[in-house]
């Protein structure tokens, strides 16, 4: 990143408990990033599942006065449609929210065949998907400021 200061930034971690063996890791891996760059000021929620989370994701912009959410779930594919229901309808929701405010909202929900393919991405030491969805709510952060002080200076 550049000279971006992002430690005055209000982040929030919103984490489902459905599956929450997966869960928590990926919350460790978002909170272990945030505090990589500089930011102690986070505004965590737990909610039953990734179907509340675009629910909790407008609560924590609006109410929270964060600057940008990470929503972290885990949605394993079993034997119905449930998960294509609840996969789709979180990601839909959070694109919502996303738009709707104008702030960021990072997809941090895995959405897997089966439970090995969640442990691993949620394992902090191989690929620590939750470490990315913060990682990139930073930079859209930082993405967008630029982009407003771009059209403020390009502005007559």
């Amino acid at each position: 990143m550049s000279d971006f200061e992002a430690s005055d930034l209000r982040i929030g971690v919103a984490v489902a408990r459905f599956n929450d063996a997966i869960t928590v890791r990926l919350r460790q891996g978002a909170v272990d990033a945030l505090a990589r760059h500089g930011i102690t000021d986070i505004c965590e929620v737990w909610v039953p599942g990734a179907f509340e989370l675009p629910l909790a994701a407008r609560a924590l912009l609006t109410d929270g006065g964060c600057d940008a959410v990470v929503a972290l779930g885990c949605v394993i594919r079993g034997d119905t449609g449930h998960y294509d229901f609840v996969a789709g309808e979180c990601a839909s929701g959070l694109q919502r929210v996303q738009l709707d405010l104008g702030a960021p909202v990072v997809f941090g929900v895995l959405t897997t065949e089966n439970a090995e393919q969640a442990i691993s991405r949620a394992s902090l030491a191989r690929m620590d998907k939750g470490g990315e969805a913060a990682d990139s709510a930073v930079e859209m952060i930082e993405t967008l400021r630029g982009i407003a002080a771009y059209a403020k200076q390009a502005s007559p």
